[in-house]
């Protein structure tokens, strides 16, 4: 089962790297806090559908209260407390300079969970999390420097402390959810997750004062819509109930390494979709973090 759940970790972040790419065409036309609240939403729905086929329950209303409280709190940390950092980062320092961040996740994961559940890796796991991370941070990096427009661009000290706090949220929210799952369904877990940040984004929309535009105008601006919907299908629904399928069945901190690689895996879809050119560095950069994963499943 462990494979399997290694295979699952890797096929979110196969999800997450189609689901970027919607998201970003639907982010640039409506902004980011519309296509967060609506993913969740179609997410909501997907998951819903998916209960009643898996075991014919529609809303987890069977789950624990424990379950609900740890889901619950991941919702909000993982969803919307650390999405709102990643996307103001982006704003701040750009999205090249925030994917940095985001590598560390792992490392945050595998500590977090060793301090609050005692999850301890094993060796080997700890140089295949090195050398992915590694291999991740030369594709970015190399990716970073090749959208960089000029040498006069300023960091935000603000914006940096964004995007290693989002790195944190994500971190924290994926150990929330190892800790709250057990062996509750992965589907009807994520479902919790998505209910509970429909909340958290619509109290933040109307916090801000962009009420009327997420809930009434955004709907009516088709073609954000349509790519909300299809990232919705590979990230919040697939691509989550996946991670924690795989967070259920084996260490939260490999889980979150393989799932580390999709600006990876993003390569592919990014020739082939976007028509992007990729420097050589990033295919090494890729080559070692594959060998890097490949310890989790051969050793």
């Amino acid at each position: 089962m462990e494979r399997f759940a290694l295979l699952a970790a890797f096929g979110t972040a196969v999800c997450w790297a189609f689901s970027a790419i919607f998201f970003e065409t639907a982010s640039r036309k409506v902004g980011a806090l519309a296509v967060n609240f609506w993913k969740v939403v179609f997410a909501f729905l997907f998951l819903g559908i998916s209960g009643m086929v898996e075991r014919n329950v529609p809303f987890p209303y069977d789950a624990p209260l424990r379950t609900w409280i740890l889901l619950g709190l991941s919702g909000i940390v993982g969803f919307v407390i650390s999405d709102f950092f990643l996307f103001n980062a982006y704003i701040l320092i750009g999205s090249r300079i925030t994917v940095i961040f985001q590598s560390l996740t792992p490392i945050f994961t595998a500590l977090f969970a060793f301090i609050f559940i005692g999850e301890r890796m094993q060796v080997y796991r700890l140089i295949g999390m090195a050398v992915t991370v590694a291999g991740i941070l030369i594709v970015v990096t190399t990716r970073s420097r090749q959208n960089k427009k000029n040498n006069k661009e300023k960091l935000s000290a603000k914006g940096l402390l964004y995007g290693f706090l989002s790195s944190i949220f994500q971190a924290g929210g994926m150990v929330l959810s190892k800790a709250g799952l057990g062996n509750y369904s992965p589907i009807s877990g994520t479902q919790i997750r998505a209910f509970v940040a429909i909340f958290g984004f619509a109290i933040n929309a109307l916090l801000i004062g962009q009420g009327r535009f997420v809930f009434v105008e955004m709907p009516r601006i088709k073609e954000a819509l349509r790519s909300t919907l299809k990232g919705s299908i590979f990230g919040p629904f697939l691509g989550v109930a996946l991670s924690l399928f795989s967070m259920q069945h084996t260490q939260v901190g490999a889980t979150s390494t393989l799932m580390a690689l999709t600006p990876v895996v993003i390569i592919v879809p990014s020739v082939l979709i976007l028509k992007q050119k990729v420097h050589y560095l990033e295919v090494l950069g890729a080559a070692v973090a594959v060998v890097g994963a490949a310890l989790f499943f051969l050793l």
